[in-house]
């Protein structure tokens, strides 16, 4: 028994960060999933939807919440960039959408929005 567990830690500590992360994912899906039962009744109650397509648009509605700041500050500053705008104008915009979301990131300034884009 002692020895399963130091081997399960082993295994654990050993795991690299890339594995250690796509664990967690695993379970924050599955969590959302659950709990997603629930929603999918709901939209499709209201809407008309069958349960198929309802349980489709509540993923695509959780995926699209659940891109992580990063990701979201990259594909916006890609996207308003092509516009024309320019950096000051972009942050302003990436900083107002941020606050605004469901689960809202941590306030972040110019600069570290720069890092998130630039590295």
């Amino acid at each position: 028994m002692r020895q399963e567990v130091e081997s399960r830690n082993l295994k654990e500590e050993s795991l690299p960060a890339i594995g250690q992360n796509l664990a967690q994912l695993a379970q924050v899906t599955h969590y959302q999933c659950m709990q997603s039962a629930d929603l999918v009744s709901q939209v499709a109650a209201s809407t008309g939807l069958t349960t198929s397509v309802a349980a489709r648009v509540v993923t695509d509605v959780i995926a699209y919440y659940d891109e992580p700041v990063e990701d979201f500050v990259r594909r916006r500053h890609a996207h308003l960039k092509t516009h024309g705008m320019r950096n000051p104008e972009i942050f302003a915009q990436i900083s107002t959408e941020l606050a605004s979301r469901v689960v809202s990131a941590p306030p972040l300034s110019d600069r570290q929005l720069r890092r998130v884009v630039y590295g």
